[in-house]
């Protein structure tokens, strides 16, 4: 599926109500490489509360994990990729701050920092073109201390004519119900909030599904949700640039002329 991001448009589904500042504050969340859903309920939002609970936990052998935390998925693989994880706090097992100099020269402990990667080759017009601005969230090495296995896998971006940035998103598994609206709102203010933050002109969001599914608990939801006639797509614009990526608020995101219909309650299956 390809949608357009030109003139600030963004892709957030009308055909029922999406909770888009949902979506954006988990975002935000991924960007800073937090892993503690305590974060996350102090906005209101729960959308982690059950995949994180004790019992979910205990069940994918997290014995030694806090409740509340994902483990090292998502957002830590995108500022600490495969750097050692500690289940307790929810960091990197050595962080900055350690004085020891052998491990400071050790760079698995380290892990890389690929968003941070991506904008200091965004920000130069002379890497901008590069064909390596690709940042992941699968990490064997580490897949079995996540509590979740991520669905959204891969993004890679491109910059066409000098300023247009486009992000192509591989999904391995969707849930075409209760996910799909989320990952593409989430992948498309990711995209506007690089472009804003490196000079750039959002363009275009390119998704791409390996395993796409609805369970039979929503097939009366999907038959409703299909008659429904879609509005146009609402705008998006970024109040300023901040220094650093990590700063971005809420509020910095102002979200124009979203019409939509009426909700739909879908539950997930994990």
């Amino acid at each position: 599926m390809r949608f357009s991001l030109a003139n600030g448009s963004i892709p957030i589904l009308t055909t029922k109500k999406t909770d888009w500042k949902t979506c954006l504050k988990e975002l935000l969340w991924f960007i800073r490489g937090e892993t503690d859903t305590q974060l996350l309920k102090n906005q209101n939002v729960h959308i982690w509360d059950g995949n994180t609970s004790r019992e979910f936990l205990d069940s994918r052998g997290l014995k030694f994990t806090k409740e509340g935390f994902i483990g090292p998925g998502y957002g830590y693989q995108w500022r600490n990729f495969n750097a050692n994880y500690n289940c307790f706090s929810g960091k990197k097992l050595l962080d900055d701050n350690d004085q020891h100099d052998l491990f400071k020269e050790v760079t698995q402990f380290k892990g890389i920092d690929q968003l941070q990667q991506i904008i200091d080759l965004l920000k130069n017009p002379e890497t901008r073109n590069s064909s390596q601005l690709v940042m992941t969230s699968w990490n064997p090495c580490q897949i079995n201390q996540m509590a979740l296995l991520p669905c959204h896998i891969l993004c890679q971006f491109n910059v066409h004519d000098g300023n247009k940035l486009s992000c192509s998103m591989y999904q391995m598994s969707n849930d075409d119900v209760c996910e799909i609206n989320s990952n593409i709102a989430f992948y498309s203010f990711l995209t506007h909030l690089l472009a804003k933050h490196c000079g750039l002109e959002a363009y275009e969001f390119i998704h791409f599904i390996g395993n796409c599914h609805i369970y039979e608990n929503a097939f009366d939801a999907c038959k409703l949700q299909i008659l429904r006639e879609p509005y146009s797509f609402p705008t998006v614009s970024i109040k300023q640039v901040r220094e650093n990526i990590n700063d971005y608020q809420v509020e910095d995101f102002i979200l124009e002329n979203y019409q939509h219909h009426e909700p739909i309650k879908f539950k997930m299956v994990a």
